[in-house]
């Protein structure tokens, strides 16, 4: 069934079908839509849940943690200042190795105030042991959700799905909703783990002079997600006709030039890209989908053939610069192929990116000698 709808009504569509059966969550712009459908979802019995009224961000994460060590498939959904004030139970979240799924709808942080996207919010959480996937419409933010719940309830690693605010969020397109028996057929009902059992007690994150054995489990078992993920994307291809990747790529077999980047922006610039093409220049477009665990052989593979590589970052670190081209830069590093890559700062805080700011961007690569700092597009003069 094909359905005109918002990238927020895509998540809670999706939480529907994946048959959640806890919600904890607090309202937040550009969020709160997604919480309210599936809030409504409950109160008609479409959606056979326990909704949670919380009175904070940081209270609906303890309310999942709980959920989840009980054995139920737990939701929640937030955004910028919510998902910080969440934090602290980030850790917890994935340290007790819980399948908790969230969308978090990306908005910029404070200060000053400001309520459009900005990619900032959930890749301040990276390293907080949650698997991060960055969307570009809303079908793949519905697809996603489901593939992260039998991600999650495999690994044992919660999942953040990304999408960004307004943007996408409360954007209109055309979504398909497969069937529910075949949404059924590809999510079945968790399997078994250990939960809590009142009539075989037992303890949860408790202290441990073994705590370096539990990081270390958790990072190969990240390591694992990688692998795993692409199995899940490839069979839910053989279900429903569609796959993402890790990454996905555009005319970079023989590009000259690859611009990188995550989210909406990877469709301006593929439209730039195809005029480049005509123009005679080799311009291609790698877009990032999973960020965490990053997929730096499966980046830098297509990237290898490239004279040079700009980054798109929709995201800042003051101080170090686009989180997405330090990664990038990083993975490159390790394979020593000294391929230069150029920084480039752009739609933060919502600003839009136009085709004219990347071609902008693709004319400052081909002329810039080198590689230092990030080069900031589109700032108010």
């Amino acid at each position: 069934m094909k359905k005109v709808i918002s990238a927020n009504q895509a998540v809670s569509y999706a939480v529907l079908a994946a048959k959640a059966q806890v919600i904890a969550a607090y309202p937040i712009t550009p969020q709160s839509s997604i919480v309210e459908m599936l809030s409504g979802f409950c109160a008609t019995g479409a959606l056979q849940a326990k909704f949670i009224n919380v009175e904070s961000e940081h209270s609906a994460m303890a309310a999942c943690i709980s959920a989840s060590v009980m054995g139920a498939r737990t939701f929640t959904a937030t955004s910028s200042q919510g998902l910080a004030l969440m934090h602290e139970l980030l850790h917890y979240a994935s340290g007790l190795r819980l399948p908790i799924v969230m969308a978090n709808v990306n908005r910029a942080l404070a200060s000053p105030f400001n309520l459009k996207a900005d990619l900032s919010d959930s890749l301040s959480q990276r390293d907080t042991g949650w698997l991060q996937f960055y969307c570009e419409s809303g079908q793949e933010v519905f697809d996603t959700i489901i593939q992260s719940y039998r991600i999650s309830e495999k690994l044992l690693l919660p999942v953040m799905v990304n999408l960004e605010g307004f943007i996408l969020s409360h954007t209109y397109e055309i979504v398909d909703l497969p069937e529910q028996s075949q949404i059924d057929l590809f999510l079945p009902p968790a399997p078994a783990r250990e939960c809590l059992d009142v009539d075989n007690p037992c303890m949860f994150g408790s202290t441990t002079d073994y705590y370096i054995n539990f990081r270390y489990k958790m990072h190969q078992d990240m390591e694992e997600a990688k692998t795993f993920c692409s199995e899940i994307d490839a069979e839910f291809k053989k279900v429903f006709g569609r796959d993402y990747g890790l990454v996905s790529t555009y005319l970079c077999e023989d590009a000259d030039l690859i611009l990188v980047t995550a989210g909406t922006i990877a469709g301006t610039c593929r439209v730039v890209a195809d005029r480049c093409r005509a123009k005679g220049m080799k311009v291609g477009v790698l877009r990032v989908r999973m960020f965490r665990p990053f997929p730096g052989k499966q980046i830098c593979e297509p990237l290898r053939k490239a004279k040079k590589v700009a980054v798109i970052d929709r995201d800042f670190s003051p101080g170090c610069g686009g989180i997405f081209a330090q990664e990038v830069k990083a993975s490159l590093q390790g394979i020593n192929c000294g391929l230069p890559v150029y920084e480039f700062i752009a739609g933060l805080g919502g600003k839009d990116v136009t085709d004219k700011d990347i071609e902008l961007i693709i004319e400052q690569t081909h002329k810039m000698p080198n590689r230092g700092e990030s080069t900031w597009i589109g700032l108010l003069k």
